[in-house]
């Protein structure tokens, strides 16, 4: 039986409605990569599934990452060489099978700031990183390093400060729009079958004796609470697993540290390189890593214990990000030149006494109760080795409980959405560009958003050619990316529109100001709302871009922190 990949405001509600009605194998709890990746592995092992998530797909920590798939360079420093090869490993299933389409490779330069040892140090590690690579069941899919001289380094990067380095090493690492990649690996998991809602709140749990048998659970849309029976509920909260561990009561298994990461983006023009750059910090590493017509740079790791829902940048962090940077360029950036801000949360696993740089990146896999598995750590390069992990995990209380005996996880041979047909489309380029009336250049921006799914965008646009426009305010996405998002991906507030679907938030100097009033018209179109609805939407978007403003201005975590909750979740 074929299953929409739709998440369509329809299909959320038949999802509530199959979950309260039967009792599911596995039911996954939280929209972030683990959560998503977890849900596609059940449901393609035959596994009855769902997935419920509080906020929106990626709200938390999968959409505020570095947006690198990478091997880790600084872990294969610390001689961490399993989890460097199984990253490797990863990157290459990515970007050569599973999400072609939404996986490429980037170039790095490697500045050497120290004559003699460094090269061979460094190129070292770096031959290291790619035969691993090369060594994995996978394709490598990138280039290997390459030593550079000062010269070469100056043709490449004219903005860089080629006086302070004896020059560099080029590699390749591949990034990902991280939140285009949780949706597409939650509409995969529809796809197969699995039941996703967003906007439902896990608020307690099902108990027979000891064992966890399901979850209660509020759908925040309308109020209501229903019960959700499953046989192994797995919890995939990331920095909220200390709260779901008090839920279920007893000790916590697992002790989780939020670790906050900051990231600036800045307009591609400020910086005249064709490569990104890579150096250490005294407490992170720093990534100058290129983004279609920006820069994305950071990041930091200082410890957060305050509110995990909204992180909030303080102007210390982004002093910190301009201040290394500025080492590396010959005209510095202030912060005139910085478009968006963004900060997340590492759920880190702790140790007794460490900074959060040295906690683990490994993921734990714990079933503190019968029929409830906790996962956590990780990093989303590897979210399906997490995933296989936590599924084995389920299998086993399963069988226990006997059940059927599970399957092995065949997620390394299941491709996500949009990578069927998007090697025959991108061929097709010029083609669907005539027939469509987009520019080439239009075309290979819904390519890299949809892959093989770019009919359906060009579909919504040869039936309502008005969608083919601009969306005013931000001109690099189309009028049919705010319809598509509504009617596919799940977007249900403005919010989820503009700072995940569209990283609009992120890209625009105004932070998606000025595209706030057309996109919601666009969207009250398809959700319903009246003029009210939508202009309480815009309202509350503008109100959570001044609040992010306000904190980005403040010198302690502790005022950005106040600043930035005066403005909560709508709704």
């Amino acid at each position: 039986m074929a299953h929409s990949t739709a998440l369509s405001p329809q299909n959320r509600e038949a999802a509530l409605a199959a979950m309260a009605a039967t009792e599911l194998d596995v039911l996954v709890v939280g929209g972030g990569i683990t959560g998503v990746g977890t849900a596609l592995d059940a449901v393609t092992r035959g596994l009855s599934t769902g997935l419920l998530e509080q906020r929106d797909l990626a709200s938390g920590t999968s959409s505020r990452s570095s947006k690198l798939v990478h091997g880790g360079l600084r872990y294969l420093e610390m001689m961490d060489f399993r989890l460097v090869r199984e990253a490797l490993q990863e990157r290459g299933l990515l970007l050569t099978r599973l999400a072609p389409h939404l996986v490429r490779p980037v170039p790095f330069l490697f500045p050497l700031t120290h004559a003699g040892w460094e090269r061979p140090y460094i190129g070292a590690g770096l031959a290291i990183y790619d035969a691993m690579a090369m060594a994995g069941k996978y394709d490598m899919g990138v280039p290997k390093h390459r030593h550079l001289f000062r010269r070469q380094v100056a043709r490449i990067a004219p903005d860089f400060r080629v006086d302070q380095i004896s020059g560099a090493i080029r590699y390749y690492d591949c990034q990902v729009d991280d939140a285009r990649l949780v949706l597409t690996v939650a509409r995969t998991a529809a796809g197969h079958g699995a039941h996703v809602a967003t906007r439902t709140k896990v608020v307690g749990f099902l108990r027979e004796g000891e064992r966890v048998v399901g979850v209660r659970a509020r759908d925040l849309a309308t109020g209501r609470e229903l019960e959700i029976r499953a046989k192994v509920v797995v919890n995939a909260a990331g920095v909220w697993t200390d709260e779901i561990q008090q839920m279920v009561g007893g000790r916590g298994a697992l002790n989780v540290q939020a670790s906050k990461g900051i990231h600036l983006v800045v307009p591609r023009d400020r910086i005249r390189s064709e490569a990104g750059f890579i150096t250490r910090t005294a407490s992170s590493v720093l990534f100058v890593i290129p983004w279609g017509r920006h820069w994305i740079i950071g990041t930091t790791d200082t410890p957060w214990n305050l509110d995990k829902a909204h992180p909030a940048a303080s102007r210390t962090d982004i002093d910190y990000v301009l201040g290394h940077v500025n080492r590396l360029l010959k005209e510095p950036l202030d912060h005139d030149d910085v478009e968006g801000v963004y900060a997340g949360l590492r759920p880190l696993l702790r140790g007794e006494s460490e900074s959060t740089s040295r906690f683990s990146r490994e993921h734990t896999v714990v079933m503190p109760v019968p029929g409830l598995v906790l996962i956590a750590g990780g990093k989303l390069t590897t979210y399906r080795v997490m995933a296989t992990d936590a599924v084995d995990a389920a299998a086993h209380s399963l069988s226990s409980a006997g059940s059927l005996p599970v399957r092995e996880s065949i997620t390394d041979r299941v491709r996500l959405v949009g990578a069927e047909g998007w090697e025959t489309r991108s061929n097709q380029r010029v083609q669907l560009a005539r027939r469509s009336g987009l520019h080439v250049a239009r075309i290979d921006h819904l390519l890299g958003r949809f892959g093989g799914l770019v009919d359906d965008l060009l579909d919504l646009v040869a039936e309502r050619p008005e969608l083919g426009e601009p969306l005013p305010g931000a001109e690099d996405y189309l009028a049919a990316e705010v319809v598509y998002a509504v009617t596919h991906e799940g977007a249900r507030h403005l919010d989820d529109l503009l700072t995940r679907r569209l990283p609009v938030s992120i890209e625009t100097f105004d932070r998606g100001v000025g595209a706030a009033p057309h996109a919601a018209r666009l969207m009250a179109a398809e959700l319903g709302w009246d003029d009210a609805r939508t202009a309480d939407e815009v309202d509350h978007y503008l109100r959570r871009v001044e609040a992010e403003r306000q904190s980005q201005r403040m010198l302690t975590d502790q005022e950005a922190d106040e600043a930035r909750v005066k403005v909560s979740d709508f709704g």
